[in-house]
């Protein structure tokens, strides 16, 4: 019998039990009320980077709790706030000169769709049309649902939504016909611009494309003078093998979002970075072309702290010998199933791992996915399988012991599904 209020996101609550209390977190481990260490295998939805309460980014916050809650952020301005975009610009790819600030990545991405469009109206050639990719999530505002993929997850809501111009996921040897789409979609002169998640799409099944694609993606917008959003909420903070994913492909997009790892993962925070033209478009004596959009809880000091703490950590410590390191883990341990039947579409982006499992009916509601979860879970691992998509996403602290059990119950459960007992 279900007891606890709570709506769990994500979660049929007629189909699950109750949910255990996480007590406790520590480096790559989830402590619950039984005592039992689960390993965070995916970073609590891909957020946590260094490990949980890495103790920099704990002190921070404690540091910061002595001097601050919240600030409006119309009205003031305060040193976390300036000394964080400073630090963000310093480190993002070039043309990014003006950071805005929200609370998470559906958030930042909501505010990258409506500078493009403001960008637009306010020079005075308005453009309407967003370009997006197959398959792609970007979050669960509308906006944000407008432009992923249409499906169970947003049927009930398609009044809502408004239409964009999808391109074919560019699959291996597909690729021209990805940008030929993109090609003719921009020559209408209404493309506002291409939202993308460089390099991987995640939730939309751990699907990766080679830089080169997102290289032309951008040659082309820049053709038609469109704009590049490039939704780094996920593939930001080093998953992909670079801080951001956008460098592997040598571009510079007009727009970036990023979250999740911003502050490590310890705090919500999203920022959105522009280009000077999109920040000079909104500037200006008429109070008309004022970018319109806020929340309450705006460039939080606490949450900038934490950020703050974040930025020196990968300033102070080997962050990028540890994300090197651990993608070269993963990469001797995705080999173990080169060739194994049970397994199809074996694929790696730096830390980022995933593989399909060999199923009748496979997609994110394939019955396979809640009993994958089930079993990891007896296994005292979190691994979130979607649907019959395997993917690991482990904080960069996590250990080869670690590794090695979790690919290890990869492997016990592929043979438990083999043979009927999963």
């Amino acid at each position: 019998m279900r007891t606890s209020p709570v709506w769990h996101p994500f979660t049929q609550h007629a189909l699950e039990g109750p949910m255990k209390r996480i007590v406790s977190t520590e480096g790559a481990y989830l402590i619950d009320e039984d005592g039992a260490r689960i390993l965070d295998a995916i970073s609590s939805w891909w957020v946590i980077t260094h490990g949980h309460r890495h103790p920099a980014i704990m002190e921070a916050i404690r540091h910061a709790s002595e001097t601050y809650d919240q600030i409006i952020f119309a009205e003031f301005t305060h040193a976390p706030a300036e000394e964080l975009a400073g630090g963000l610009i310093g480190i993002a790819p070039p043309r990014l000169k003006h950071v805005f600030y929200s609370d998470s990545g559906s958030t930042a991405v909501e505010v990258a769709l409506k500078m493009a469009l403001g960008f637009f109206h306010n020079i005075g050639t308005p453009r309407s049309r967003i370009c997006v990719l197959e398959h792609g999530y970007h979050g669960d505002t509308i906006g944000t649902m407008s432009a992923g993929e249409r499906g169970v997850f947003n049927a009930a809501y398609e009044p809502l939504l408004f239409a964009v111009d999808r391109l074919p996921f560019p699959e291996a040897g597909r690729e021209q016909e990805t940008l030929d789409t993109f090609e003719v979609f921009c020559a209408s002169g209404q493309v506002a611009a291409l939202l993308v998640e460089p390099l991987v799409l995640g939730a939309g099944g751990m699907k990766i494309y080679p830089p080169a694609v997102l290289a032309e993606l951008k040659r082309i917008a820049e053709r038609h003078g469109s704009l590049v959003i490039a939704d780094e909420v996920m593939t930001g903070w080093g998953r992909t093998g670079s801080l951001f994913a956008c460098e592997q492909a040598g571009i510079a997009p007009d727009i970036l979002c990023t979250s999740k790892g911003l502050t490590g993962g310890a705090l919500p925070l999203a920022a959105t970075l522009c280009s000077a033209e999109i920040f000079n478009a909104h500037l200006s004596t008429d109070r008309r072309k004022t970018f319109f959009h806020s929340s309450s809880y705006t460039a939080n000091p606490i949450a900038c702290a934490a950020a703050l703490a974040n930025l020196e950590i990968w300033k102070t410590e080997p962050v990028g010998a540890r994300v090197e390191a651990l993608a070269a883990k993963q990469e001797i341990h995705l080999r173990r199933f080169e060739g194994d039947p049970r397994f199809c579409s074996i694929r790696q982006a730096g830390t980022i791992a995933a593989l399909d499992l060999a199923v009748p009916v496979g997609g994110y509601l394939s019955d396979v996915g809640p009993r994958l979860r089930a079993f990891f879970r007896e296994r005292r691992l979190l691994i979130r399988p979607l649907g019959n998509v395997i993917y690991m996403m482990p904080p960069y602290c996590v250990t080869e012991a670690d590794l090695d059990r979790a690919y290890g119950a990869i492997d016990e459960a592929a043979s438990a599904f083999a043979a009927g007992r999963l």
